[in-house]
Protein backbone atom coordinates (compact mmCIF):
# COMPACT_ATOMS: atom_id res chain seq x y z
CA UNK A 1 0.00 0.00 0.00
CA UNK A 2 1.54 3.50 -0.67
CA UNK A 3 0.86 6.33 1.59
CA UNK A 4 1.82 9.42 -0.94
CA UNK A 5 1.05 12.65 0.35
CA UNK A 6 -0.83 11.58 3.70
CA UNK A 7 1.04 11.95 7.22
CA UNK A 8 0.03 11.03 11.46
CA UNK A 9 -3.23 9.60 12.34
CA UNK A 10 -6.30 11.80 12.78
CA UNK A 11 -8.29 10.60 16.28
CA UNK A 12 -10.32 8.61 13.97
CA UNK A 13 -7.70 6.65 12.63
CA UNK A 14 -8.15 8.47 9.60
CA UNK A 15 -4.86 9.87 7.45
CA UNK A 16 -4.11 13.37 7.73
CA UNK A 17 -3.53 14.92 4.00
CA UNK A 18 0.33 16.32 4.06
CA UNK A 19 -1.10 20.26 3.46
CA UNK A 20 -3.25 19.76 6.88
CA UNK A 21 -0.54 19.04 8.99
CA UNK A 22 1.81 21.23 6.74
CA UNK A 23 -0.47 24.23 7.45
CA UNK A 24 -0.69 23.64 11.36
CA UNK A 25 2.60 23.40 11.47
CA UNK A 26 3.08 26.85 10.07
CA UNK A 27 0.45 28.40 12.45
CA UNK A 28 2.50 27.35 15.18
CA UNK A 29 5.05 28.61 14.07
CA UNK A 30 4.04 32.01 12.80
CA UNK A 31 2.12 31.70 16.59
CA UNK A 32 5.62 31.48 18.14
CA UNK A 33 7.17 34.36 16.00
CA UNK A 34 4.86 36.38 16.77
CA UNK A 35 5.62 35.99 20.33
CA UNK A 36 8.85 36.55 19.77
CA UNK A 37 8.80 39.43 17.90
CA UNK A 38 6.52 41.22 20.80
CA UNK A 39 8.92 39.92 23.45
CA UNK A 40 11.92 41.55 21.61
CA UNK A 41 9.77 44.99 21.20
CA UNK A 42 9.41 45.00 24.62
CA UNK A 43 12.96 44.88 25.52
CA UNK A 44 13.62 47.26 23.16
CA UNK A 45 10.86 49.52 24.96
CA UNK A 46 12.48 49.20 28.10
CA UNK A 47 16.40 49.93 27.21
CA UNK A 48 14.92 52.85 25.79
CA UNK A 49 13.28 54.01 29.08
CA UNK A 50 15.96 56.00 30.41
CA UNK A 51 16.32 58.57 33.59
CA UNK A 52 18.95 61.29 34.52
CA UNK A 53 20.91 59.90 37.64
CA UNK A 54 20.51 61.66 40.64
CA UNK A 55 22.16 64.57 41.60
CA UNK A 56 21.21 64.23 45.21
CA UNK A 57 17.66 63.49 47.31
CA UNK A 58 15.28 65.68 49.01
CA UNK A 59 12.01 64.85 51.75
CA UNK A 60 8.81 64.12 49.96
CA UNK A 61 7.34 66.98 51.71
CA UNK A 62 8.34 70.05 53.18
CA UNK A 63 11.01 70.49 50.60
CA UNK A 64 13.69 70.06 50.61
CA UNK A 65 14.09 69.34 54.26
CA UNK A 66 10.73 68.69 55.62
CA UNK A 67 10.12 71.93 56.95
CA UNK A 68 7.01 71.81 58.99
CA UNK A 69 6.99 68.05 59.41
CA UNK A 70 7.66 65.31 61.91
CA UNK A 71 8.38 61.72 61.68
CA UNK A 72 6.08 59.96 63.21
CA UNK A 73 6.57 56.50 62.78
CA UNK A 74 10.11 55.03 61.34
CA UNK A 75 11.33 51.77 59.54
CA UNK A 76 10.74 48.73 61.81
CA UNK A 77 11.77 45.45 60.01
CA UNK A 78 11.07 43.32 63.61
CA UNK A 79 7.63 42.55 64.16
CA UNK A 80 5.31 44.29 64.29
CA UNK A 81 6.81 46.04 60.83
CA UNK A 82 6.54 48.98 59.34
CA UNK A 83 8.46 49.55 55.69
CA UNK A 84 8.84 53.07 56.03
CA UNK A 85 8.00 56.52 57.11
CA UNK A 86 5.13 58.18 57.94
CA UNK A 87 5.10 62.29 58.04
CA UNK A 88 2.63 64.36 59.43
CA UNK A 89 1.98 68.41 59.71
CA UNK A 90 3.64 70.09 62.65
CA UNK A 91 0.43 71.39 63.52
CA UNK A 92 -1.38 67.64 63.99
CA UNK A 93 -4.72 66.48 62.91
CA UNK A 94 -5.77 67.32 59.00
CA UNK A 95 -4.29 70.03 58.89
CA UNK A 96 -1.73 68.87 56.57
CA UNK A 97 -4.78 67.09 54.21
CA UNK A 98 -3.78 68.34 50.77
CA UNK A 99 -0.39 69.61 50.93
CA UNK A 100 2.17 68.54 48.48
CA UNK A 101 3.92 65.71 47.93
CA UNK A 102 7.33 65.91 45.93
CA UNK A 103 9.29 63.51 43.92
CA UNK A 104 12.31 62.97 45.81
CA UNK A 105 14.85 63.47 43.08
CA UNK A 106 14.83 62.75 39.18
CA UNK A 107 13.57 59.60 38.19
CA UNK A 108 10.86 58.05 36.49
CA UNK A 109 6.69 56.90 37.76
CA UNK A 110 6.55 53.07 37.87
CA UNK A 111 3.37 52.68 39.10
CA UNK A 112 0.52 55.51 39.78
CA UNK A 113 -3.17 53.89 40.94
CA UNK A 114 -5.74 54.35 43.02
CA UNK A 115 -5.60 50.44 44.72
CA UNK A 116 -7.96 50.74 47.44
CA UNK A 117 -8.04 48.77 50.74
CA UNK A 118 -5.76 49.87 53.24
CA UNK A 119 -3.48 52.09 50.53
CA UNK A 120 -5.23 54.23 48.64
CA UNK A 121 -4.49 56.48 46.07
CA UNK A 122 -0.08 54.97 45.75
CA UNK A 123 2.66 56.27 43.60
CA UNK A 124 5.69 54.81 42.82
CA UNK A 125 8.88 56.50 41.77
CA UNK A 126 12.20 55.10 40.81
CA UNK A 127 15.71 56.35 40.92
CA UNK A 128 19.26 55.94 39.20
CA UNK A 129 22.18 57.28 41.52
CA UNK A 130 25.79 56.91 41.82
CA UNK A 131 26.75 55.66 44.83
CA UNK A 132 30.25 58.24 45.47
CA UNK A 133 32.40 55.37 47.10
CA UNK A 134 32.23 52.83 44.51
CA UNK A 135 31.52 54.88 41.29
CA UNK A 136 28.47 52.00 40.61
CA UNK A 137 25.32 52.94 39.70
CA UNK A 138 22.22 51.73 41.53
CA UNK A 139 18.24 52.30 41.70
CA UNK A 140 15.93 52.59 44.51
CA UNK A 141 11.73 52.72 44.73
CA UNK A 142 10.49 55.75 46.08
CA UNK A 143 6.73 54.56 47.08
CA UNK A 144 4.34 57.36 48.62
CA UNK A 145 1.26 55.92 50.09
CA UNK A 146 -2.53 57.16 51.16
CA UNK A 147 -2.48 60.26 48.72
CA UNK A 148 -5.33 62.34 48.70
CA UNK A 149 -4.60 62.88 45.14
CA UNK A 150 -2.33 61.21 42.06
CA UNK A 151 -0.54 64.28 39.38
CA UNK A 152 1.49 61.78 37.76
CA UNK A 153 0.37 58.96 35.03
CA UNK A 154 3.19 56.02 35.09
CA UNK A 155 5.57 56.20 32.61
CA UNK A 156 6.30 59.74 33.69
CA UNK A 157 9.57 61.24 34.13
CA UNK A 158 10.16 63.57 36.78
CA UNK A 159 12.10 66.06 38.16
CA UNK A 160 13.78 66.35 41.72
CA UNK A 161 11.18 68.93 43.67
CA UNK A 162 8.44 68.39 41.49
CA UNK A 163 4.98 67.72 42.94
CA UNK A 164 3.61 64.21 42.33
CA UNK A 165 0.07 64.14 44.48
CA UNK A 166 -1.18 65.87 47.72
CA UNK A 167 -1.20 64.57 51.14
CA UNK A 168 -3.95 62.32 52.11
CA UNK A 169 -5.64 60.45 54.44
CA UNK A 170 -7.27 57.25 52.44
CA UNK A 171 -10.55 58.62 52.54
CA UNK A 172 -11.02 58.76 55.80
CA UNK A 173 -9.69 55.68 56.57
CA UNK A 174 -6.45 57.68 58.84
CA UNK A 175 -5.52 60.69 60.13
CA UNK A 176 -3.57 62.81 57.01
CA UNK A 177 -0.11 61.22 56.91
CA UNK A 178 2.04 60.73 53.98
CA UNK A 179 3.43 56.95 54.52
CA UNK A 180 6.68 56.96 52.62
CA UNK A 181 9.04 54.12 51.95
CA UNK A 182 12.18 53.52 49.86
CA UNK A 183 13.67 50.14 48.65
CA UNK A 184 16.85 48.89 47.36
CA UNK A 185 14.75 46.04 46.21
CA UNK A 186 12.94 46.92 42.49
CA UNK A 187 11.14 43.98 42.28
CA UNK A 188 8.75 44.64 45.41
CA UNK A 189 6.35 47.25 43.82
CA UNK A 190 3.09 46.59 45.84
CA UNK A 191 4.33 43.39 47.10
CA UNK A 192 6.13 43.83 50.41
CA UNK A 193 5.48 40.48 51.97
CA UNK A 194 7.75 38.97 48.99
CA UNK A 195 10.82 40.53 49.94
CA UNK A 196 12.74 39.41 52.87
CA UNK A 197 12.81 42.04 56.09
CA UNK A 198 16.22 43.36 55.55
CA UNK A 199 18.62 46.46 54.63
CA UNK A 200 19.44 44.94 51.34
CA UNK A 201 16.12 44.94 49.99
CA UNK A 202 14.84 48.44 52.27
CA UNK A 203 16.29 51.08 53.19
CA UNK A 204 16.03 53.67 55.88
CA UNK A 205 14.43 56.56 54.09
CA UNK A 206 15.64 59.71 56.38
CA UNK A 207 19.31 57.71 56.70
CA UNK A 208 19.33 57.41 52.61
CA UNK A 209 17.91 61.10 52.22
CA UNK A 210 20.57 62.28 54.31
CA UNK A 211 23.59 60.10 53.21
CA UNK A 212 23.26 61.02 49.27
CA UNK A 213 21.68 64.63 50.11
CA UNK A 214 24.08 65.84 47.32
CA UNK A 215 25.52 63.82 44.50
CA UNK A 216 27.63 65.32 41.67
CA UNK A 217 25.21 66.31 38.50
CA UNK A 218 25.69 64.60 35.26
CA UNK A 219 24.22 65.21 32.09
CA UNK A 220 24.49 61.41 30.68
CA UNK A 221 21.01 59.49 31.27
CA UNK A 222 21.21 55.64 32.06
CA UNK A 223 18.70 52.98 31.55
CA UNK A 224 16.61 52.12 33.76
CA UNK A 225 14.86 48.56 34.16
CA UNK A 226 11.61 48.07 33.85
CA UNK A 227 8.68 45.22 33.86
CA UNK A 228 9.88 44.20 37.40
CA UNK A 229 6.66 44.18 39.81
CA UNK A 230 3.98 41.91 39.72
CA UNK A 231 0.55 42.81 38.87
CA UNK A 232 -1.39 43.63 41.87
CA UNK A 233 -5.33 43.54 42.03
CA UNK A 234 -4.99 43.92 38.21
CA UNK A 235 -3.06 46.96 38.39
CA UNK A 236 0.41 47.00 36.48
CA UNK A 237 3.30 48.94 36.74
CA UNK A 238 6.07 50.11 34.60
Amino acid sequence: MVFLGLRRRSADDGLLPMAHVRKSRWKKITAWLTAVSWAVALDAMAQNVQVNLADGFDFPVGKPNAEGYYKSRGLRLRAPQHFGEDWNGRAGGNSDLGDPVYAIADGIVTFAHNVQGGWGNVVITRHAYRVPSSGLVKFIDALNGHLDKIMVTTGQVVKRGQQIGTLGHNSGMYPAHLHFEIRHDITIGMLRNNAPTDLDHWADPTQFINQYRRLNREWRPVPVPTGTYQEYKGFKGL
